[in-house]
């Protein structure tokens, strides 16, 4: 029988602060970076790929984590794994020394959801499935013993995430027809980052409209007359039915009730990437309210939950809702914040929770309360992971997709052998090949370039800034 022998890890990072990408109020120089992962098993055939996602500085102290958290699987029989997902979440967490560093939070965490994904990785292309389609063709008791239920049972039971589930089954294959044909829905964040120029902003958010999004992202939180100014120019495109593409007939606002939708049907958002305290996070939105945001994302820290719970309450009567989870470390935050009612939109994020494992049971909880589910994409490898868990939601869990609106940048995909892609509406393609997994597996040609420190990319800039 087929075991986990070993893992390899690379430090990957890609030099995006040189093009102002993933520039906001609270992280002015971003590299984007991967801490990957290989799992190696007894067959040569067949490896897991994972990783998480880092913005630079520090991704070598992640890799280090991913070593030791992986160290307990070596020696596993993939089947003893497979046979219960959640079970074996729980044994991968229970490391005691290692826990100790969190728990279940910080570098641990995240190391420890580049490992599950990868585990989750390898299940799915030992079955020939993308792992979309790996999931959401489990049976209700298979879901629900594959995800993290530790400290959630008095927000959902075991009993109550199985009965939504078989609620939900009767349209599964309507809903697999359907999305394959339309595509998940998707918003752009590519033209709204702060380090972006106003032309450039224009220009991008011209492209967007054109290749069909109808849902645009726009970071905020330094200046507020210049976030003013720099919305008033999307919106002033994202509205104009003049940038719509030939033969597109826009969206009637009246279907999207609640979004803020324009004249065209376009949907506005902001994002602030937690830089500031409650009151300034009022205050501030407040000021932003005639470019028609649906919603702020991260307005405070991500910890705070009666501080979310505040900021929706007082932004309610202006038309803005409230955003988070792409810092929400452990699904108890997201417990909490769907108890406290202080969000609008979960916004999960593919590795900062530990894996596939406890995105289920995110997932889960945001189908009961009834909360729509939007996750964060973006950095490197994102967007090739969230369209996996936003099938699933959409197929097997919450079972709609007509409020959800899933993340798009266009960065690095090209570093990936199965990349995501986006069609002609604005949407994602369903990812269809048997052999991709979880679709987060790299080029070796690209790790050999942007391995930090001696890929051949940084050996050559950083003999040039020698000779400097």
């Amino acid at each position: 029988m087929t075991t986990i022998t070993g893992c390899e890890t690379r430090d990957v990072r890609f030099p995006t602060s040189l093009t102002g990408d993933g520039t906001d109020a609270m992280n002015t120089e971003c590299d984007y970076s991967s801490a990957y992962v290989i799992l190696q098993t007894s067959d040569p055939n067949l490896t897991g790929q994972g990783m998480t996602f880092t913005i630079g500085r520090g991704n070598d102290i992640v890799c280090i984590a991913i070593k030791e958290v992986a160290k307990r699987l070596v020696g596993k029989k993939l089947e003893d794994l497979f046979a219960n997902m959640g079970k074996t979440w729980d044994y991968m967490l229970a490391d005691p020394q290692l826990r100790w560093l969190g728990p279940e939070k910080g570098v641990i965490h995240i190391a420890s959801g580049a490992v599950n994904n990868a585990v989750w990785d390898l299940y799915a292309k030992s079955r020939k499935k993308p792992l979309w389609k790996l999931v959401s063709d489990m049976s209700p008791e298979e879901i629900v013993n594959s995800t993290a239920f530790r400290y959630i049972s008095d927000a959902i039971t075991r009993e109550e995430a199985v009965a939504m589930l078989k609620s939900r089954e009767a349209g599964k294959a309507e809903r697999e027809a359907k999305v394959r044909q339309l595509g998940y829905p998707a918003y752009v964040t590519s033209a709204g980052w702060l380090g972006y120029d106003d032309e450039k902003v224009a220009r991008l958010t011209k492209e967007a409209v054109t290749a069909g999004f109808n849902h645009f992202k726009m970071k905020v939180g330094q200046n507020v007359q210049d976030d003013l100014r720099r919305g008033r120019i999307i919106r002033s495109i994202i509205d104009d039915p003049q940038y719509l593409p030939p033969g597109h007939v826009p969206r009637d606002p009246a279907t999207l009730v609640g979004k803020n939708a324009g004249p065209t049907g376009a949907v506005f958002m902001i994002d602030a990437n937690q830089v500031w305290d409650v009151p300034q996070a009022i205050e501030y939105v407040k000021q932003l309210e005639e470019v028609k945001p649906w919603f702020i994302e991260e307005p405070t820290a991500p910890d705070d939950i009666l501080g979310h719970a505040a900021i929706r309450k007082a932004l309610k009567p202006h038309g803005i809702g409230v955003a988070t989870g792409e810092h929400a470390h452990n699904r108890m935050v997201f417990k909490q914040l769907l108890q406290a009612e202080a969000i609008d939109v979960v916004q999960i994020d593919s590795c900062r929770l530990a894996g596939v494992s406890e995105v289920l049971a995110v997932l889960l909880m945001a189908a009961k309360f009834g909360v729509p589910v939007c996750p964060h994409a973006g950095g490197v490898g994102l967007c090739e992971y969230v369209i996996h868990l936003s099938l699933i939601d959409y197929i097997a869990v919450s079972g709609t997709m007509e409020r959800n609106v899933l993340e798009f940048v266009d960065h690095l995909h090209e570093h990936f052998i199965y990349p995501c892609s986006i069609n002609a509406q604005g949407r994602y393609n369903v990812p269809n090949n048997a052999g991709e997994g979880y679709s987060i597996q790299m080029h070796d040609s690209s790790i050999a370039e942007y391995e930090w420190p001696n890929g051949s990319y940084w050996v050559k800039s950083n003999a040039e800034k020698a000779k400097a």
